[in-house]
């Protein structure tokens, strides 16, 4: 299963040709499936509320990415290729784009501009990308 828009990320080196595996789609999603949940928990700090919601849209991003038989080295690749993955909305890609450059600028700069609003958004978008990934029923 390929797509034209993901194809030409393979074309300018963005994206490689990879089959699927079973083992690490599971894998992927096992790991994203639970951190929404936590990061409901309203007596975690907001950070780390954060880094449950971003890391499992990451992990769900990928799993649909590899699903479709690619790979990619870049993390923010995987929230751009959505809307080929798994037909989600830009209004949700953008959310995990810009939370993106928000846990990098934390990671390397020291500095987390959030409030509980982007927490909650970030939440939100989580769990649209694991309701999608779900809709699969994927066998790589």
């Amino acid at each position: 299963m390929t797509s034209q828009h993901l194809d030409n990320l393979v074309s300018v080196n963005k994206l490689k040709l990879e089959p699927g595996d079973q083992a690490e789609f599971d894998g992927l999603v096992k790991s994203g499936r639970t951190r929404p949940r936590d990061a409901h928990n309203e007596t975690l700090a907001l950070e780390s509320r954060f880094d449950l919601a971003y890391n499992a849209s990451h992990a769900l991003s990928l799993a649909a990415l590899r699903w479709k038989g690619y790979r990619s080295d870049s993390r923010y690749i995987v929230f751009q290729c959505l809307p080929h993955t798994l037909g989600i909305e830009s209004k949700v890609w953008k959310v995990l784009d810009h939370c993106h450059h928000i846990r990098n600028r934390g990671e390397y700069e020291g500095f987390m501009d959030m409030n509980r609003q982007l927490v909650d958004d970030l939440i939100v978008a989580a769990e649209v990308v694991l309701a999608e990934v779900d809709k699969l029923g994927a066998v790589c």
